[in-house]
């Protein structure tokens, strides 16, 4: 089994993880002069302004014209450059799906920033909040997508995607929420973690809710029920082999995403699992919902995916051995 990964559970520290892409960017740029960054008139609000301040020269503003957002970084990276292409999530991929999509065709070596993803978005309502972005992304063949826990893993995933030869989707969300790493955390794409260890059932999570998944295991070992908590952050492409380990040893498996459970990172846990150790299986996330305006907690609990909504689907997968 592998070394699992302690980590800061309490939620006392909260930040944005678009924060750590801010900062996390600054530095991969002063690393590799080829990076360059575009904005779709966001540049506040996706933590863009750093590096804007830093290299005014590689920085280019897009305005609100998506699809022109990653159809000219197709022709950067066409002519050896890095760009990194930032909007909301559901403006990029969502309104510029067609263009990522021909970019990936081309191999290109596009860098993605989808900010402002999930539910949490709060009253900007369901038209602002990106709860399909993976499913559309994870079906592009060749791209690699990324959901960050927090801030510091969000800065550690900004540095990785840089030095990628390839496209990348890079998912942040708006609000603050736990920082549950530190600086030694190990990151490394496709690779998951085990944040945890249990035998009865295991969560698989990515992305802020991995905070509730952690709150949710402590709930359970109050009862008797140890699960494994696993931080699964690369969505594409996935560590299958700490997927079927999780699977084999605690037989029974809960996914946890601020996402659709069609075609997110559950569905993808799935296909892994079905082909090669089916276990009874429990999905958490947005059930073929659209969003709603309200605060970003009342959100979490209103499509069930607290730690409570956690703790019944473990209750329920276990139950179906």
């Amino acid at each position: 089994m592998p070394d699992i990964i302690k980590i800061d559970a309490s939620g006392k520290t909260q930040l944005p993880t678009r924060n750590g892409f801010g900062d996390g960017l600054v530095m991969a740029a002063k690393n590799d002069p080829n990076i360059v960054a575009l904005c779709a008139d966001l540049t506040d609000s996706t933590r863009m302004s750093a590096f804007k301040k830093e290299f005014p020269d590689r920085f280019i503003q897009m305005g609100i014209y998506e699809q022109a957002l990653v159809s000219v970084s197709a022709g950067l990276s066409l002519a050896g450059k890095i760009p990194f292409a930032t909007s909301y999530a559901m403006f990029s991929p969502g309104r510029s799906w067609e263009q990522v999509r021909t970019a990936c065709l081309s191999q290109t070596n596009i860098k993605i920033i989808g900010s402002h993803a999930g539910v949490s978005v709060g009253p900007d309502g369901a038209t602002h909040q990106a709860i399909e972005d993976m499913a559309i992304t994870r079906c592009i063949p060749g791209i690699v997508i990324i959901n960050p826990c927090d801030s510091i893993e969000a800065y550690k995933a900004t540095l990785a995607i840089a030095k990628v030869k390839g496209n990348c989707y890079l998912r942040l969300a708006r609000e603050k929420t736990p920082v549950m790493t530190d600086d030694g955390t190990p990151f490394e794409i496709g690779k998951a973690y085990l944040v945890r260890d249990g035998k009865d059932a295991a969560i698989i999570a990515c992305g802020p809710l991995l905070y509730q998944s952690m709150v949710a295991a402590e709930e359970l070992a109050k009862e008797g029920i140890e699960c494994r908590v696993v931080n699964n952050h690369t969505i594409k492409p996935m560590d299958e082999t700490t997927i079927l380990a999780a699977a084999k040893d605690c037989g029974a498996v809960v996914t946890v995403e601020e996402h659709q459970v069609n075609g997110g990172m559950g569905s993808a846990v799935a296909e892994v699992l079905v082909k090669n150790m089916p276990v009874p299986m429990e999905f958490v996330g947005v059930h073929d919902q659209f969003g709603q305006s309200g605060e970003p907690n009342e959100l979490i609990e209103f499509f069930n995916m607290g730690s409570k909504d956690i703790v019944k689907a473990v209750k329920k997968a276990i139950a179906r051995k």
